[in-house]
């Protein structure tokens, strides 16, 4: 006799491709999330930073005299207190070779600056006091002696004879001279090629906002010499890792890391800020916790940026329209300081070939310093905008060949047959229906149908415009994860994993596949990730990765739970553990109805069952994972825009997107996160823009003068799903965090630039304010 609940019933309901809501909503929507922010440890005072208002200046003198004879001030610190400490820099982490194999320039960022500032809202002290208010107060009174140098904000500039210097150890500003490809190889296909479409092209820098600023409180026990930190991130075991290795010298164990709910990051919460050794090294020199958080318009300046390339971006083809080859040339922005600069590298690589034949590529970036706020991570990181320069580059070459842009797209797609393909990339695409994809969102999209409302809109006045973006992303590569599964005192069984939920709502997928794989009652199932003391790996969220990693890593344990559960379940039932089968939820002897489910097994373990040696106590189960390739997401967006000729304004009109994420363990949540994705993307496309003056200020720095989308600039979404499963991994799946802006960005700026030809403009960089299309309108005469 089975003695659970129906487990068909809760497969129905919860297993792999059921719209399963997110199960920390609720709590969410009460009001009773814990962020950073919300947590307050006895005894805790206050930190804030004092910041640089010049872009770039010779540190003269810090007179904290006033701030520290303030009231509540406990105590106001510059670097010297962090060194004195043997608190060490922040460091890059990665380190990509120039053309000529001589190693980048990665300078050291100390928390603090030491002798000059390089950014507007550089740190340069922190004060500690015993309110926050107290601490602000005490802030502005710091003042700082600062002889204000030149400042350079764009990447060309920067390379110029006589330019500012940013760091005595990169001669130039030049971090990075990157190359990738056969160069001859490109410049021969070029040579022979019929036709050349050539695009100067800008990826607009973004100032990232999330919703929840960033926050950290830290403290010491010098009892055992370990520090906790806790704080928002993009995964605790990394930050717990470069904490301990870099910054604090000790051992990985003498640090704690934990982090709670998180209100949202792109990439931009994954580093270890200045801000953290701060928190920690005053925890330690006054006995307490202490605790910082950002505030919106400060967070415009000391959070990283994201994007900022400049690219010239060619595509050779043949008198036929077949792609012979693809190059980029360009500029990456670093800011004032260097983080992996992947973007403008190695994920330009890999992205720009998108879902087309491509026989040679050639990418040559030059990454530099300048005086603007660091520039890293933001959803995408690079893939966004490789797919974005391949499909502008499509949409002009159709224009000038006079070939129409979906034959030209279904003429170079990769076929199903072709695969496994060897991309010019190095990577090897598994699975991919490009042109059933394509085809798929243009009958979505009522193509056909496009001159009728083209029609209707001349009517009232507006010019209309469609695009299409097709991408094909590379998720981030393989690392080790943890999935851990943990049957609980109190009938709960705890998920583990190293990957962490900050905003994806990675519990209930998670829950899916043991729902799946064990039949564990849904509602029983907990997620537990920002603890890195039960950590035993983790590589963090980001790269569309988690549900590939952690899936996998789950998909594992599980077994081995199984494996556990045979032989315990073997011995209460008097049988050989050969014999005994499993199947949803259920051990039973072979050919018989003698059987006991994984709950009730669990609960007699919990009872005090006395086992043999060489039985398992538990079905506990710490697995840790090395992980499967990168897949590669793919699909095809489609836009509809309207123009107003009079105001230069837009509208997004109608958006369909067609999308292969392999197998969909939640199409409800993969819908949230394409949505957002594309929200994002017209964000990028049609609004944002960070923009310095000549000294390098930042001239916006809150939401009354920086653009953000808001509800009203976002369409209905048409969404399908179009799974090839992937063949790497064993569920099947591909990722969906960042293929939103990936789709978003050419679909976009393709509709803007359709609608703007019948007036003779054919290019437009982003954003494509009201005000730039408005004087592009009225420079084009028409």
């Amino acid at each position: 006799m089975r003695d659970e609940p129906d487990t068909d019933l809760a497969l129905m309901k919860f297993g792999i491709g059921q719209p399963v809501p997110r199960s920390e909503d609720p709590k969410l929507l009460r009001g009773e999330g814990r962020y950073t922010d919300d947590v307050n440890l006895a005894g805790q005072a206050y930190a804030v930073m004092v910041r640089s208002r010049h872009a770039h200046a010779t540190i003269r003198g810090i007179d904290a005299g006033d701030a520290r004879a303030m009231p509540g001030v406990l105590g106001v610190y510059t670097l010297a207190d962090l060194e004195a400490a043997g608190f060490g820099p922040l460091k890059c982490p990665v380190a990509f070779p120039n053309r000529d194999g001589t190693p980048m320039k990665t300078p050291v960022r100390p928390a603090l600056a030491r002798d000059k500032v390089r950014f507007v809202g550089e740190a340069v002290a922190f004060v500690v006091a015993e309110t926050a208010a107290q601490a602000k107060d005490a802030a502005e009174a710091v003042m700082l002696d600062l002889e204000e140098l030149p400042a350079v904000t764009d990447p060309v500039a920067a390379l110029a004879s006589g330019a500012p210097q940013l760091h005595a150890d990169a001669p130039g500003n030049l971090v990075l001279d990157y190359h990738y490809g056969d160069a001859e190889a490109v410049a021969a296909a070029f040579a022979r090629a019929a036709h050349v479409t050539r695009l100067d092209i800008v990826s607009n820098r973004v100032v990232v906002n999330a919703m929840e600023p960033r926050s950290a409180i830290g403290s010491f026990d010098p009892a055992t010499g370990r520090w906790t930190l806790h704080v928002g991130c993009q995964g605790v075991f990394g930050m717990r890792g470069t904490l301990a290795k870099d910054v604090l010298g000790v051992p990985p164990d003498k640090v704690h890391v934990l982090t709670g709910n998180v209100g949202g990051s792109f990439g931009m919460k994954a580093p270890v800020y200045p801000e953290y050794p701060c928190v920690l090294f005053a925890a330690r020199a006054l006995g307490r916790p202490v605790k910082w958080t950002d505030e919106r318009s400060e967070s415009f300046v000391s959070d990283h940026h994201g994007r900022d390339h400049q690219r010239v971006a060619e595509l050779a083809l043949d008198k036929d329209g077949h792609f012979l080859a693809v190059r980029l040339t360009g500029y990456g922005n670093a800011g004032a300081f260097i983080y992996p600069p992947l973007p403008a590298t190695i994920n330009a690589v890999k992205n720009v070939v998108d879902v087309y034949k491509t026989p040679v590529i050639e990418v040559n970036s030059k990454i530099v310093f300048t005086n603007t706020t660091p520039i890293a991570a933001y959803r995408g990181a690079g893939r966004p905008e490789g797919n974005y320069y391949m499909e502008r580059l499509i949409d002009t070459a159709a224009r000038e060949m006079g070939i129409d842009r979906v034959e030209l797209r279904r003429r170079n797609h990769i076929a199903p047959q072709a695969m496994p393909y060897k991309a010019p990339s190095g990577m090897l695409y598994d699975s991919g229906e490009f042109t059933s994809v394509l085809n798929t969102a243009l009958a979505a999209a009522d193509w056909n149908g496009f001159d009728r409302r083209r029609q209707d809109s001349r009517g009232r006045g507006k010019l209309r415009g469609r695009g299409i973006g097709s991408y094909l992303e590379v998720t981030a590569p393989p690392s080790k994860e943890m999935g851990g599964i943990r049957f609980e005192a109190d009938g709960a069984v705890t998920m583990i994993s190293g990957t962490l939920d900050y905003g994806q709502g990675h519990a209930s997928p998670f829950a899916q596949v043991l729902v799946e794989k064990l039949g564990i009652p849904f509602d029983r199932l907990r997620l537990l990730q920002g603890d890195s003391d039960q950590l035993k790996a983790g590589g963090g969220t980001g790269g569309s990765r988690s549900m590939l990693v952690a899936g996998q890593a789950f998909v594992e344990a599980s077994a081995q739970v199984v494996e556990r559960g045979k032989q315990i379940a073997a011995h209460l039932l008097e049988a050989a553990v050969a014999d005994i089968e499993f199947s949803r939820g259920h051990f039973t002897i072979a050919g018989t109805d003698r059987g006991i489910g994984i709950m009730a097994l669990a609960d007699k373990l919990r009872s005090g069952i006395t086992l043999p040696p060489d039985v398992p106590a538990s079905l506990d189960v710490a697995h840790v994972s090395d992980n499967p390739p990168s897949s590669f997401p793919n699909g095809c967006h489609v836009a509809e825009v309207e123009v107003d000729p009079e105001t230069g304004a837009i509208d997004v009109v109608r958006y369909v997107m067609v999308n292969d994420f392999g197998t969909v363990i939640n199409p409800l949540l993969v819908e949230g996160q394409a949505h957002g994705g594309v929200v994002q993307g017209i964000g990028q496309a049609l609004m944002e823009r960070t923009v310095f003056d000549g000294q390098g200020q930042p001239l916006a720095g809150s939401y009354m003068d920086y653009a953000m989308p808001r509800a009203a600039d976002a369409p209905d979404f048409k969404v399908q799903n179009h799974p090839v499963p992937c063949k790497s991994n064993t569920l099947g799946v591909k990722g969906c965090g960042e293929a939103g802006c990936a789709g978003a960005l050419p679909s976009i700026m393709n509709a803007v630039i359709d609608a703007l030809a019948e007036r003779g403009i054919t290019h437009i960089d982003m954003p494509a304010t009201p005000e730039k299309v408005w004087r592009a309108l009225q420079a084009s005469g028409a």
